[in-house]
């Protein structure tokens, strides 16, 4: 034992609190916990606290902030350990972490991709999914056919044709590599993945940056150099902070609140609560057909909520001159989906987001009744915050190339 962290209930204690060790004490519990980790530099923290001075939740929240620090929490009946990443990449790494599904997660990487890409840095994306092929697959977007026919071609072979990394390549126009995982721990580590040999296939590629994308609440599970979070404006504040949640923050230099209709959700303000200095931008997300659809009868397919369909439809009316016959927010649903295909007759073109049953029900549905497919990108806008998200991600990028520039070095 080297030292001892004193998080509160002295109401027992007669006196100082004299255990045989050197004893930190702070103005919280949070605070306590990281003086004791900078002062003694375990390779441990043994919890023998309870309540009412640490409840579930608070005890969560610690381990929490011991995992970021790389030390392992244990008490009397738990244990938990740093999540291994390893460093595998041979180049300046980005990853794009959420709080878990539906946070707009690929939308931010997409975008990120593409502003990087404008700025004369390209990254390749290696993406990871539960519907990702069983081996590191390369698309190069100038050489695979994404269009709406060959996607079609794909599902009906046996593939997921909308996995992550096939959006990305759609959506970013750069190179990405699909991975596949399975499972999710609380911390965000997959039970198993082919996420390491993605990268190891990214090293071989020219680009100078490599854009790490997670999947769902996982964390990609190898070292990035810098985190992007994104956490959307819907989300619960308990959930965002609360229990392991405080982990995902804590590894993030930059935090994308998505979904910002109405302005400083409850969930950025837990972000400010349990991470005050990060920096942090508020966005939403717009759709953004990938082909002309001006003064076309369309029907837009999405995951998004239907609370937003309003909005949504307006801006494709608005911004791009479309007439918006029919909605349907049931992509991810896909009996709900079937019905609400059944009544779209009304259409020229099917406008879809390249993601769950957007190929293999969507697309082929439309493709069998002589409609056209025009797939639909969700852009990032800046609704306010620390700068605008195009400034944000290219400040993280080069953050990550000057951290990886300080770093040890990976041998081929």
């Amino acid at each position: 034992m080297v030292g001892a962290a004193l998080l509160g209930g002295g109401e027992k204690l007669a006196g100082p609190l004299e255990v045989g060790v050197p004893v930190v004490t702070a103005a919280t519990v949070d605070d306590a916990l990281a003086v004791g980790l900078a002062q003694f530099a375990p390779d441990l923290v043994f919890d023998l606290s309870d309540e009412p001075v640490v409840d579930a939740r608070t005890r969560l929240r610690l381990a929490a902030r011991a995992l970021h620090a790389g030390v392992p929490y244990q008490g009397a009946d738990f244990r938990f350990d740093p999540p291994p990443r390893p460093r595998v990449a041979t180049k300046p790494t980005v990853a794009v972490i959420g709080t878990g599904k539906r946070t707009g997660k690929t939308a931010v990487s997409a975008h990120l991709a593409r502003v990087l890409a404008g700025a004369g840095r390209p990254p390749v994306v290696v993406a990871m999914g539960r519907g990702g092929p069983p081996e590191p697959e390369l698309i190069d977007p100038d050489r695979f056919d994404l269009s709406p026919a060959g996607l079609v071609a794909l599902a009906a072979s046996g593939r997921h044709a909308a996995s992550d990394h096939l959006e990305d390549a759609l959506t970013a126009g750069v190179v990405t590599i699909g991975t596949r995982r399975c499972g999710g721990g609380l911390a965000g580590a997959p039970v198993d993945s082919t996420f390491a040999a993605g990268v190891v296939l990214a090293n071989q590629r020219p680009e100078h940056l490599l854009v790490l994308e997670g999947s769902g609440s996982a964390v990609p599970p190898v070292h990035a150099d810098s985190t992007v979070c994104v956490v959307p404006a819907t989300a619960d504040p308990e959930l965002v902070s609360g229990y392991l949640g405080t982990y995902r923050l804590l590894l993030a230099d930059l935090v994308v609140v998505t979904m910002d209709e109405a302005g400083l959700a409850p969930a950025a303000e837990a972000v400010r609560r349990a991470v005050p200095g990060v920096a942090m931008v508020r966005t939403v997300l717009r759709p953004w057909p990938l082909e002309p659809i001006a003064g076309r009868r369309i029907v837009y397919v999405t995951t998004a909520p239907p609370a937003a369909s309003g909005v949504l439809a307006a801006h494709l009316e608005a911004a791009h001159g479309a007439t918006v016959v029919g909605t349907s927010h049931n992509l991810a649903r896909r009996p709900q989906l079937a019905d609400d295909l059944a009544r779209m007759d009304q259409a020229d073109v099917l406008l879809v987001e390249l993601k769950a049953a957007g190929v293999d029900m969507a697309a082929r549905f439309a493709l069998q009744r002589g409609m056209d497919v025009v797939f639909c990108d969700n852009r990032v806008v800046t609704m306010g915050g620390d700068g605008t998200f195009e400034d944000l991600v290219l400040q993280t990028a080069t953050l990550a190339e000057e951290r990886f520039a300080r770093a040890p070095k990976v041998r081929e």
